[in-house]
């Protein structure tokens, strides 16, 4: 992997919150199975990235566990060392795209975020990458 011409093109990976989240949280269930995904990864080819949603979802929930004892500022924080010193590196898609981008199997409330993000990602030329088995389209991270 790292650095090895496998033949395959690089790939960019928007992390959905939940991927996100469980590999800014050390402490998450699913954090050493997202890490060993990511240290997996080509550092010198593949990127990882976030957006505005995943970043806010982010900094939302941390502060809201209470085991994690986080304040927003400091949720911040971590997400942005966690960010900087992630290899491969990370970065940000701008989101550009408005509710009439969103795909066709959107159908519910609760599937309009992953659709945004799912449309964000191909707008990019990305991937989005989630632990949520339901996304059309998406990678799976491994997560156990």
């Amino acid at each position: 992997m790292g650095g090895q011409d496998d033949g395959r093109f690089p790939v960019t990976y928007l992390l959905d919150v939940n991927a996100l989240l469980s590999l800014v949280q050390g402490e998450h269930a699913f954090h050493p199975g997202v890490a060993k995904w990511i240290a997996s990864l080509d550092f010198g080819r593949d990127l990882l990235a976030s957006c505005s949603i995943t970043e806010l979802g982010v900094v939302r929930i941390l502060p809201q566990i209470p085991e994690a004892d986080y304040s927003v500022e400091e949720a911040q924080h971590l997400l942005a060392s966690v960010k900087a010193a992630s290899k491969p590196p990370f970065t940000f898609l701008a989101d550009h795209l408005g509710v009439d981008q969103l795909p066709k199997w959107v159908k519910h409330p609760k599937q309009t975020t992953d659709g945004h993000l799912a449309a964000l990602a191909k707008a990019h030329g990305a991937v989005l990458a989630t632990l949520d088995r339901k996304i059309p389209g998406a990678f799976i991270v491994p997560h156990r």
